[in-house]
Formats: structure tokens, C-alpha cells, sequence
């Protein structure tokens, strides 16, 4: 059965998208810590991050780096936090995080909450950045 997030992909539920290539997507995470809370995903469903080969774990990682660049200039931050917990989800993904502390990626914080028109200006930020 497909992950939630190959749904998302495939198109099946509607996301946020940041930005897709061949192999890799980047969307909006719907329950942020931080406004610009990213979750990047390869395409291939791999439930354990380090199940990946290493050509794909690199590039999730170089993929990745160029979203965290977008979102650290979208919404100024000392760094882009990033986590992989892997539990939640049986499909391997990064979350990418603005913070400013270290409390600032506790996942056990409280969810923002965003309108969907919030969510769309958050995404057009971002995109607007990627180069």
C-alpha cells in the first residue's frame, strides 16, 4: 500500500509543493514547527532513510540543500534545522526547519496552525528562491 507521502506525490492528495525533480520532492510539512517547516522525500518509497543506496542518499542530501538554501532565504534564521526521525511515516524524508534555537525544532512544541491561503504565500516565498 502507498505511503501517504507517494500519494502526494503521484498527486493523489493535495500538498504544498516547494519543488520536484526526477527523483526527489520537497513540500510543505501541514503540521510546522516554524513557517517554511519543509519535508523533503526521494520519490521511491524506502521506508528507512539508510535504506537508500548511496547515490540516492546523496542526492536527497544535495536536493535537500538546495531547498534549505531557498528556505534560510525566505525566512531569516541562524540555520535550517534538520531532522530525520523515520517512525511516523514508513517512507524516508528530511524535515528542514527555520530556527533560531534549538527549541525551535522540538517536535514536542505545539504545530502552527496556517490558512491554506498562509501556506500557499509560505510555498511562493520559498519557490521564489530556489535557483
Amino acid at each position: 500500500m502507498a505511503t501517504i507521502f507517494t500519494k502526494i506525490i503521484n498527486g493523489e492528495i493535495p500538498c504544498y509543493k516547494i519543488a520536484e525533480d526526477e527523483n526527489y520532492f520537497a513540500f510543505l510539512d501541514i503540521n510546522p514547527l516554524k513557517a517554511g517547516h519543509t519535508l523533503v522525500v526521494p520519490k521511491k518509497e524506502v521506508d528507512y532513510v539508510f535504506d537508500l543506496d548511496n547515490n540516492q542518499l546523496s542526492g536527497l542530501v544535495l536536493f535537500s540543500k538546495k531547498i534549505a538554501s531557498a528556505i534560510k532565504s525566505a525566512f531569516p534564521c541562524n540555520r535550517i534545522g534538520v531532522a530525520i526521525l523515520g517512525l511516523e511515516i514508513p517512507h524516508a524524508h528530511i524535515h528542514l526547519v527555520p530556527m533560531d534555537s534549538m527549541e525551535d525544532i522540538n517536535f514536542k512544541n505545539s504545530k502552527l496552525k496556517f490558512s491554506p491561503e498562509e501556506f500557499m504565500e509560505i510555498a511562493d516565498k520559498i519557490r521564489k528562491k530556489i535557483s
